[in-house]
């Protein structure tokens, strides 16, 4: 007899309040005049992510592995990234509710006059809001799925909207169709690497699940053929999603080419929901097989330190400069994941947060330097900005002071834990590894620091467009967090020391 599957809805209801908003989000497309869109459309945003988070808090002191089946584990780490998530869509659908950053001013289009005068006209792209909520329940379900199902649909659910987002941008309409383009043809072969790699790990373990396979590698009672081959094809697919070398090429491109507050939502949020599935895939269904694994993980870490960190130097476009950077971030969080150990679980927590509110507000402040054609990301004409407006350029340089790891800011803080958590489970040569590619990095930010408040300015035409109130809240917050959590890391590295394990 079928039995209904049994569904803890408690559990599960930040993931369904999110999902609910976004099909309500797509009613509001069909039904709704455009005049009242936007407003509504972000209100329905920002009231969801409030109302999941707050039903987060509600149920973060409960636990579950069956509360959609056997398909979901509800355990301390992922309610930490699912809560995190929530803050990187609040804080980056506020910069994206600015709509200027898509419609740009008709001389700046090529094309057909109908298609200038009707965005000049004011016409605003509000289906980014049910597609943003979209991607967020996707990146929700990621983290805490566990069987490769459920793993596979959460990957697509937060994928697909994204390849969409990163083609919303009229004003570098080429630019942008590519970044869709690329994004979407490179993230479909990743997929099929994940299920390929998925499929064979079935056929090794006879189990969909990350506990089934844990059981059959320490039985020893498959093909270890399938079992190298599964652990390769499904990193294959997870290193993709979060810019590891060399699996790489589309985070320069498409951080160029989508729409600014796009590029800084996907940069948080997308890196902490794949680092959150690597995170429970590698430490539970893969730990008895850490020999077979580590070597690969550990030197794909040390290249893609240094690759990130050597190839930012020679960028001259502050978007794809910010790409290399997250591409050598992912290699400092890699070194989480071969560490294997609570504390390094924790600081990944920490490490994922704080670099994700800094990251969405170095992005927020790029939206915000701009000519007569719309956005600038050219960095030669950033030159002397710092004398222009010397409080973006300030807050602009405490983000990048806090990428390099300078301390008092939350990044000094994050890589000090990555890098103690892989000195004390043995890895020396990550962590020698990290500092070295952290000392490269500390060049170019302080190169553009330096070319921002003591350099004269080229370009008189470059200037700083006074921000909406929603991105100024954004931009705000982003840079108060990176302070506070660089003076007083307790407040967070306690709630990620407490929230650190997986149920198995």
């Amino acid at each position: 007899m079928l039995t209904a599957p049994k569904l803890d809805y408690a559990l599960l209801a930040p993931i369904l309040i999110i999902l609910g908003a976004a099909l309500l989000g797509v009613l509001v497309e069909a039904f709704i005049k455009q005049v009242w869109r936007a407003k509504l459309q972000l209100v329905i945003a920002l009231g969801a992510i409030v109302i999941a988070f707050e039903q987060l808090f509600r149920v973060r002191n409960q636990t579950s592995s069956i509360a959609a089946v056997t398909s979901v584990s509800i355990d301390g780490a992922g309610i930490f990234l699912q809560g995190a998530i929530l803050v990187f869509a609040f804080l980056g659908i506020l910069i994206i509710a600015d709509q200027d950053n898509f419609v740009p001013q008709a001389s700046a289009l090529p094309g057909s006059n109908e298609e200038a005068i009707a965005l000049q006209s004011g016409k605003q792209q509000t289906e980014v809001f049910p597609l943003t909520l979209f991607a967020v329940s996707g990146m929700m379900l990621f983290p805490i799925a566990t069987d490769f199902i459920t793993l596979f649909v959460a990957l697509e659910v937060l994928s697909l909207p994204l390849y969409l987002m990163a083609g919303l941008s009229r004003r570098r309409r080429l630019l942008s169709q590519e970044a869709a383009l690329k994004y979407f043809l490179l993230g479909a072969y990743s997929s099929a690497f994940f299920l390929f790699g998925a499929a064979l790990l079935y056929g090794y373990s006879g189990n969909l699940s990350l506990n089934g396979l844990t059981d059959a590698i320490r039985g020893s009672g498959g093909n270890d053929v399938f079992l190298l081959l599964g652990i390769a094809f499904l990193s294959v697919g997870l290193l993709f999603k979060v810019g590891a070398v060399p699996f790489h090429s589309w985070t320069p491109d498409v951080y160029q080419g989508a729409p600014t507050p796009i590029t800084g939502f996907m940069a948080a949020a997308t890196k902490a929901a794949a680092f959150g599935a690597t995170l429970r895939i590698f430490y539970i269904g893969l730990d008895a097989a850490q020999l077979s694994w580590k070597p690969i993980i550990s030197t794909i870490a040390v290249i893609t330190m240094i690759v990130g960190s050597v190839a930012a130097i020679s960028q001259r476009d502050m978007k794809r400069m910010l790409a290399f950077s997250s591409i050598a971030h992912a290699g400092f969080i890699l070194t989480a994941v071969v560490s294997l150990n609570k504390n390094a679980l924790s600081a990944t927590l920490f490490y994922l947060a704080a670099y994700g509110v800094a990251t969405i507000g170095a992005f927020g402040i790029v939206t915000l330097v701009r000519d007569s054609a719309g956005e600038v990301s050219d960095v030669n004409r950033w030159v002397g900005l710092g004398k222009k407006s010397p409080l973006v350029a300030s807050v602009y340089s405490l983000f990048l002071l806090s990428f390099a790891g300078i301390p008092l800011t939350s990044g000094f803080v994050g890589k000090f834990t990555i890098f103690s958590a892989a000195y004390e489970s043995g890895n020396i040569y990550l962590v020698v590894a990290g500092v070295l590619s952290s000392a490269i990095a500390v060049f170019f930010y302080l190169r553009i620091i330096l070319m921002l408040f003591f350099a004269d300015a080229t370009n008189d035409s470059v200037s700083v467009i006074i921000p909406s109130l929603l991105t100024r809240i954004s931009i705000t917050i982003s840079a108060l967090v990176t302070i506070i959590l660089g003076l007083a890391p307790s407040l967070l590295l306690d709630v990620a020391q407490n929230f650190a394990y997986f149920l198995r």
